[in-house]
């Protein structure tokens, strides 16, 4: 048995990995910034009489997360963590506030470095663990309207495969959770945006996120990839998770720096015809 330290878990993709981890076995410190206003995994960890152990972390706070992980490490040492707890932020770069732009990169980045740092000097000693970081296909594509979520999460990537470099020698594992479009609550927050933009790619963002909704794909598919990730001793770094994932980055492999720049500013009937198009090979 395994011990695991999720963010993010109030919902989404980290209620989903708190549930997997617990329902394999493993025990599960699953963080959240206001545990009082989410007591569904709670409810079902009672039901079900999961080793989950639900707690206050706050990613964006150094003292947060000083104080939450300091109360895991006093009781035993940690095995996994993952870094899932995300913001969603759309606009473009013109328009989106800085404040937003700095939210967003506070909790995907450095929240995720402030828990790194908290736990990689243990795991370096005993040299055995894993840390998985969730990202998404937007960490490898960038998407207009989505400039500073990508940044937010392109910068994660590199970071993490820097960290991979440094924490191969002491034997720790380090990788990288890629989804596609999943129905969170994030997404349908997206999905319903009527965007106020003088661009076009904005609108053109949440109707593809509203397509890929359709046939919803559910958060609980992440939650076992990142568990299948942990549980298997993989050394790969980079793993895409749901079924858009793959045609998405294979598209974007085919497709020059300057022709994804071209497909983005034509117009909408031959933007949405192209991606088609592509997306079908």
């Amino acid at each position: 048995m395994a011990t695991v330290l999720v963010t993010g878990t109030s919902k989404g993709i980290g209620f989903e990995t708190a549930l997997a981890f617990a329902r394999a076995g493993h025990h599960v410190f699953a963080t959240m910034r206001d545990p009082a206003r989410a007591p569904k995994l709670a409810e079902v960890a009672a039901s079900e009489a999961l080793s989950i152990t639900i707690s206050q972390m706050d990613v964006d706070s150094d003292e947060s997360v000083r104080k939450g992980i300091a109360e895991v490490l006093a009781n035993c040492h940690l095995d996994v963590l993952v870094n899932n707890a995300g913001l969603e932020g759309m606009g473009s770069v013109e328009e989106q506030p800085l404040s937003e732009t700095r939210a967003i990169m506070e909790t995907n980045y450095f929240g995720a470095i402030r828990c790194m740092q908290a736990v990689l000097p243990g795991m370096r000693q005993r040299q055995s663990g894993c840390i998985i970081n969730v990202t998404s296909v937007a960490g490898r594509i960038a998407i207009p309207s989505q400039g500073a979520y990508c940044g937010s999460k392109f910068a994660l990537e590199g970071l993490t495969e820097a960290l991979a470099s440094e924490m191969k020698a002491f034997n720790v594992r380090v990788a990288l959770v890629e989804p596609g479009a999943i129905d969170t609550a994030m997404s349908q927050r997206v999905a319903a945006l009527a965007p106020k933009s003088i661009y076009s790619q904005c609108g053109r963002f949440t109707a593809i996120v509203a397509n890929s909704l359709q046939q919803p794909v559910p958060p609980s598919l992440v939650g076992q990839k990142i568990l299948e990730v942990a549980d298997s001793g993989t050394w790969q770094l980079r793993h895409l998770a749901g079924p858009d994932a793959v045609p998405f980055m294979e598209m974007r492999k085919r497709l020059t720096d300057e022709e994804w720049v071209e497909l983005w500013a034509a117009s909408d009937e031959v933007f949405f015809a192209r991606l088609m198009e592509e997306l079908s090979r």
